[in-house]
Formats: C-alpha cells, sequence, structure tokens
C-alpha cells in the first residue's frame, strides 16, 4: 500500500500517524512552505468522538503528551442569560457520556504533535493541482511545480476549499448559512482573572439575549499545563520533538465568540480590522452584563476574526475508487458546537483502520474505502446538520422561540431526569462490526 494525502491540517496528519504506525507507506503533502506557516487560529475543543479517534491514530508517547499538556475545559456547560444569570448547568460528566474525555488544546500545540515522528514524509510546499486515476488502478497527483507523486489511494484531507472534492465530486458544495461570527481572546493574567466572573474563567458558557445572537465563552489553559507537563520531564525525544517546543506560542486566554444573522451586521463585515470588529460587538452587546462588554472591550484587536458561516450541502454516495475525501473536504459545516475538528478526527481514525485492513490483506481496497465512505456520509452530515441546527436556533429573531428555549433550559435545571434525558453524551465506535482495535 502507498497512500498520498493532500493537506497537512488535524484529519491528514492525524490519518498519516495511524498508518506509519502500521508501517503503510504513507506520504502527506502540503502547499504551506514550512511547518510554522500554519500556526494560527484558536483553541480547539475534542469531545469524545475526536478524543476517542485521535488516541486511536497516536503512538502512546504521543497520546501521552497531548492527554498531559491539553487544556483543561472545564466542569461543565453553563447557559446563561446575557446578564449572566444562570439558565441552566450541565455536567463534564452528561456531556461526555461518562467518558471524560472532553479537552481543550491549542492548534499550535496539536499540529506540532501530529508531526512530529514524521519525519520526511511530510513534503511543505507542494501545492496540489489535480490527479490522473492510472489504468493499473494506482492514481497520480499532479502539483503546481510540475513534480508527480503515485500511489494505491489518494486522500483529500485539503480542506473546506478542497481541489480534490472540486474534482471528484463537482456538484459538491459549501453554501452560506445566513449566520455571521466574530471570535476573539482575553489573555488570562492575574489581572484578568481577578474581575472575570468564576464561571466565564472556570468552564464553558453560552450566553442567551432576547433574541437574535449569542456568546460561546470557554477558558484555555494550556500553557499552564504544558509548564506543568515538561517540568515533570515529557519527554518527545524519540519523536524528534523537544518539549519546552509545545510552550511556543501557546498563551492562557478565554475564547469568546459572538454570531448574529448577517443582517444584523455592516456588509463589510469579514473585511474589518480587529479593532472595527470589536466596536460592531461591543454595539451589539450594549446593555449585557458589564464584565461581558469588558471581557470584549480588553480583548488583544490582533486576534479578533470575522468568518461567515457555511455549510456543505449534502452528498450522495458515489463510485468508490481510488480517491476519497476526509474532514472539512467534503463535510465543512458551522463552527457552532465544535464539531468539525471532531468529525475530521473520526474520519482519520475509521479511514486508517480501513487502510490497515487492505495493508494487512485482509480486505480489498475498493470495498474498504467503500465502506469508510458509507459511515462517514452518515454520521458526517449529522453532524454538518446539527451544527447548522443549533447555528439557526441560536441567532435566531424570533423572541417567542428564545422564551421557550429559556423556559425549557430552566425545567432541565429543575428536573434532573429530563436533564439527563437532554444532555447525556453517548459514544458509538466507529469501526465496522468484529472488527479489532485500531492500534
Amino acid at each position: 500500500m502507498r497512500v498520498l494525502i493532500i493537506g497537512g491540517g488535524i484529519g491528514g496528519l492525524a490519518m498519516a500517524q495511524a498508518l506509519t504506525a502500521a508501517d503503510v507507506d504513507v506520504q502527506v503533502y502540503e502547499r504551506n512552505s514550512e511547518a510554522a506557516d500554519w500556526l494560527q487560529g484558536y483553541r480547539i475543543h475534542l469531545n469524545q468522538f475526536g478524543c476517542r479517534a485521535l488516541r486511536r491514530c497516536l503512538p502512546g508517547p504521543l497520546w501521552d503528551a497531548f492527554a498531559a499538556t491539553a487544556g483543561d475545559p472545564g466542569a461543565g456547560l453553563s447557559f446563561q442569560t446575557h446578564h449572566l444569570r444562570e439558565l441552566l448547568f450541565v455536567e463534564e460528566e452528561l456531556l461526555t457520556g461518562g467518558t471524560g474525555d472532553h479537552r481543550a488544546v491549542s492548534r499550535i500545540a496539536l499540529r506540532r504533535l501530529l508531526l512530529a515522528g514524521l519525519g520526511g514524509n511530510v513534503h511543505f510546499g507542494r501545492t496540489f493541482d489535480r490527479y490522473a486515476s492510472n489504468p493499473d488502478g494506482s492514481v497520480t497527483a499532479h502539483f503546481a511545480d510540475g513534480g508527480t507523486a503515485t500511489g494505491d489511494l489518494l486522500i483529500g484531507a485539503d480542506g473546506a476549499n478542497s481541489k480534490v472534492r472540486a474534482q471528484l465530486l463537482p456538484h459538491a458544495h459549501r453554501v452560506p448559512t445566513g449566520g455571521v461570527g466574530v471570535a476573539g481572546r482575553l489573555a488570562l493574567t492575574d489581572e484578568t482573572r481577578a474581575w472575570l466572573p468564576s464561571r466565564i474563567r472556570g468552564g464553558l458558557n453560552i450566553v442567551l439575549p432576547p433574541a437574535g445572537s449569542f456568546l460561546f465563552t470557554a477558558v484555555f489553559d494550556g500553557r499552564t499545563r504544558t509548564t506543568e507537563a515538561v517540568g515533570e520531564g515529557i519527554n518527545l525525544t524519540a519523536f524528534g520533538l523537544d518539549g519546552e517546543a509545545l510552550l511556543d506560542d501557546v498563551q492562557d486566554y478565554v475564547l469568546w465568540a459572538f454570531a448574529a444573522k448577517r443582517a444584523g451586521y455592516p456588509s463589510d463585515v469579514e473585511e474589518l480590522a480587529g479593532a472595527a470588529l470589536k466596536d460592531v460587538v461591543a454595539e451589539h452587546i450594549r446593555g449585557w452584563h458589564p464584565d461581558l462588554r469588558r471581557m470584549v472591550a480588553e480583548s488583544d484587536p490582533e486576534g479578533v476574526h470575522a468568518i461567515a458561516f457555511k455549510a456543505a450541502t449534502p452528498v450522495e454516495p458515489w463510485a468508490t475508487g481510488p480517491v476519497t475525501v476526509i474532514g472539512d473536504a467534503v463535510h465543512n459545516m458551522t463552527p457552532v458546537m465544535g464539531l468539525g475538528a471532531n468529525t475530521a478526527l473520526r474520519d482519520a481514525a475509521l479511514l486508517a483502520h480501513q487502510i490497515k485492513t487492505v495493508h494487512r490483506g485482509e480486505a480489498g481496497l475498493t470495498d474498504a474505502v467503500g465502506e469508510y465512505e458509507r459511515r462517514m456520509l452518515a454520521y458526517g452530515f449529522e453532524a454538518v446538520n446539527t451544527s447548522r441546527s443549533f447555528a439557526d436556533r441560536f441567532t435566531s429573531n424570533n423572541v417567542l422561540a428564545r422564551q421557550g428555549m429559556k423556559t425549557w433550559l430552566r425545567v432541565c435545571s429543575t428536573v434532573p431526569a429530563v436533564k439527563r434525558g437532554s444532555f447525556t453524551g453517548e459514544w458509538t465506535d466507529d469501526l465496522p462490526a468484529g472488527s479489532t482495535a485500531l492500534v
């Protein structure tokens, strides 16, 4: 087996780790010129699906390093009014189905862990152009620099604007959902910890005004956790990674993300600079709790960005061949509920398992990849629909619907059985029935 992965993001690198551990010849082609080019963005929340999938992809020492350095997302999720009156608190045990798999991780630190040990199998500065199927069943990738690479399977892990998807599934598209989010970060220092409400600095929160928008906040203490792990002697030299490197560019902060319908923003919202975006959010939350307004006002403007919410349109099963796709390349979704990275990791773990059955001679390539595609389309577009549904619901301008939501949250708060039935997370294994563990 020779596997070509187009794109060195989270899903592509996680799959490369799993395949490398199984002695599969896997090569990753990334358009950025070096590893550091990708180091941007906010922390990622991994739920039980993402954590289980990542654990199945990583060698033991890398998983241990991830577990030791990932941030603690807090004791659970709180729903609050815009005056910070709690409507409902959902304990972590309910959110994770009792698995305890609930972590926050820096994109920077995670990427460094995912690259560790892959060495020359990751090729930077290689921009994918197209692929061609060969008479012998193999597939050849063509790159913008004129180079090529040939393998038994080509995997598009090249994100929401995937060129692999554009060729494989030209009818598959991403469409605007009508929402826009603005996100920023407030550094966690002794000074900010002193005035931030305990609930804001201690976990996940969804803040619901009367209608039309919502605010999400999440604490990230990755630097504190990583400093402790490095101090305890975390050793990754076998993977060519210095534990101290996991501290580079990693800070403790509170992430906030405000979302509303596009009609509620200036027409050029996506082109505005950080300070101007802060002013836009400040206008929306005028009259909210003063600590929420201060959190936005004192955030670093350089870290404030806007994004228009888009989602993939449903994709029908296609004829399986030597090319497939994972992650945002096929089931891109809104950032609401944080399902994108988790679903990409599910893809990586499942497809890696299927490839290894082929590598061991237990299955044919077409059957193995076809089984992955069937399962992926089911749970992937379920996640797309869930994310879009919550985005629409949380940004609805229907005041009565918002009042109904708040009433239901209060009922959940007072009736434990209703809360358990509504929020208990479940773990569904993505492996085919009767299969063995991935690693």
